[in-house]
């Protein structure tokens, strides 16, 4: 029997149970029907025109994006808009679209973890445990973990572009802080985490590795002697939609799955 859109969302339920989402999330299965078949599958980072036009040509039956689309209600669905023409021509080819989101950055192998163990960190563990009933202590928002030794802030942005080289897509790495200062404890926060500044700083942390933050953060951080990482919302979570390729594909056997080989950061450096 061949697999369809149900099972695969099954397959992502146990590994991100949408669950761990957070409340202003989208999450779960966004376009499409459950009974509907999933023989081909993408996964991509964020749905855009051409990732879209990569799931058309490739046949692709359902995409696993890690940003939601829709994220937000929409008042309407029509040509006029970027998000609307995309869902149309989705809709039209028949290709489901499942987003796992926050509940993939926080999930036991998510993307926080998945980052904390690439960049070689021990004693690994949710910067914010999650609180909700029936989840395991192992789960939660970003991560937090020691490095074997200490590091210069400099080594260890040169440890996170290594685990991160994607080469044109990385967009350049940002730091905040003296080359030479030592850092030793380390806080994760995949994507847009400049929110997690504040907790880094109370579980005492001397840096904090995030895709992006804002001008501001940057100067609290300086402030409070706090190293920031900064290797671009892109390269801190793309890679991930790789391992989830592989996932799907050891899980549902019959599939054929590929992470997107047109998506790029619409970010470059000059």
């Amino acid at each position: 029997m061949s697999s369809t859109i149900g099972e695969a969302v099954n397959c992502l339920e146990q590994f991100a149970p949408t669950a761990l989402a957070e409340e202003w999330d989208n999450v779960g299965l966004l376009v499409g029907n459950l009974s509907w078949p999933a023989l081909r599958v993408m996964t991509c980072l964020t749905i855009t025109p051409s990732t879209v036009a990569e799931a058309i040509d490739g046949r692709a039956e359902l995409i696993v994006t890690h940003h939601p689309l829709p994220f937000r209600p929409l008042r309407s669905i029509t040509t006029d808009t970027t998000a609307g023409r995309m869902l149309l021509e989705l809709i039209a080819a028949r290709i489901g679209v499942y987003s796992a989101h926050t509940a993939f950055d926080s999930a036991q192998a998510g993307i926080n973890q998945h980052l904390a163990i690439g960049l070689g960190l021990q004693q690994i563990e949710p910067l914010i445990p999650a609180s909700k009933e029936g989840l395991t202590d192992d789960v939660g928002r970003g991560r937090v973990g020691l490095v074997g030794e200490e590091l210069t802030l400099r080594e260890m942005t040169e440890r996170v572009k290594s685990f991160l080289d994607m080469g044109d897509a990385s967009g350049g790495t940002q730091i905040v802080g003296s080359d030479d200062c030592l850092v030793s404890r380390i806080a994760i926060a995949c994507g847009s985490g400049g929110s997690f500044l504040e907790t880094a700083i109370e579980k005492n942390c001397d840096c904090l590795v995030t895709g992006e933050a804002n001008f501001h953060t940057c100067l609290e951080a300086e402030a409070r002697g706090v190293g920031l990482i900064l290797p671009g919302h892109f390269a801190s979570e793309r890679f991930a939609m790789l391992s989830m390729a592989d996932y799907l594909s050891e899980q549902l056997s019959d599939i054929t799955v590929w992470a997107s080989r047109t998506e790029r950061n619409p970010l470059r450096s000059v």
